[in-house]
């Protein structure tokens, strides 16, 4: 009896450990299916929300074509660089797209390469080109003093902003449902592995938001039910003067509508005090 208890520990442990291997492996190899999730379908534009806009292509450094909107203001005070975040495309973002134009903004959103229209195979390092491709457009295409632009970063988005903020000197930033690293999300989502070990994809968002020098307004739910609000907070305590922290409601999709003019207001008092001068 004993030794066939022992016999099935033994076989439970091996099952057990054999698991572990197997999901490790399984989020090393694999692990750009679990942050990015393009969407290739266009599916609106912003004429579904009343807005003129421009469709524009650029070229990345590394030669990739990316597709995107600008939505002009007649009398902006301020342009806004829209960095979405790892779910769907430009064309998913339109409500916040009008809310933005609406307090007075014109606004440039790109997709990411592998992201709608956008060719290529999307990576880190892809992302941050194609950030730098979207500035460039901004202030050589269209002539765009940097303090003019407000870099706008959505969850994933966020980290790239981050990175952005820091080869440039942009007016302003505004991060929504930030992040300190990729190591942090996989720590919260998955405890039981080594996470450190397997990260390749990594947003040391952590490392590079104290070489930021600009106004930062921080937007994040208590409710977020992806990106954890302890994690967006601990992001804030690592930011330089002057910087802002917008409490929300909600959930991490969502959130910016169900908050409603909470959300609208705290943007439009940032922009007041950081921006209107």
């Amino acid at each position: 009896m004993k030794r066939l208890l022992l016999r099935m520990l033994q076989s439970f442990i091996f099952i057990i450990i054999t698991a572990w291997i197997c999901l490790s492996l399984l989020l090393y190899v694999f692990q750009p299916k679990f942050v990015y999730f393009p969407y290739t379908s266009i599916e609106l534009t912003p004429e579904a929300v009343k807005l003129d806009y421009e469709e524009v292509f650029i070229n990345t450094v590394d030669d990739i074509k990316l597709n995107g909107w600008y939505i002009p203001h007649d009398n902006p005070r301020a342009n806004l660089l829209f960095l979405h975040g790892n779910g769907g495309n430009i064309s998913h973002r339109l409500e916040k797209i009008r809310i933005f134009n609406q307090l007075g903004m014109a606004v440039f959103i790109i997709d990411y390469r592998g992201y709608g229209l956008s060719a290529g195979k999307t990576s880190e390092k892809g992302t941050y080109l194609d950030a730098e491709a979207a500035w460039n457009y901004l202030t050589k295409d269209k002539s765009i003093p940097e303090d003019k632009i407000i870099i706008y970063g959505e969850s994933l988005g966020s980290a790239v902003a981050i990175w952005l903020a820091t080869q440039f000197q942009p007016g302003a930033m505004i991060l929504e449902s930030p992040f300190t690293s990729i190591v942090d999300i996989g720590k919260h989502y998955y405890p039981y592995l080594p996470v450190k070990l397997l990260t390749r994809i990594k947003y040391p968002s952590d490392e590079r938001i104290k070489n930021v020098q600009c106004p930062v307004l921080f937007v994040h739910s208590p409710f977020d039910d992806i990106v954890p609000y302890k994690i967006g907070r601990q992001l804030f305590s690592l930011a330089n003067e002057p910087k802002l922290f917008l409490d929300i409601t909600g959930n991490h999709n969502e959130g910016f509508l169900q908050s409603g003019e909470l959300y609208v207001n705290g943007l439009d008092n940032f922009l007041a005090s950081q921006v209107d001068k």
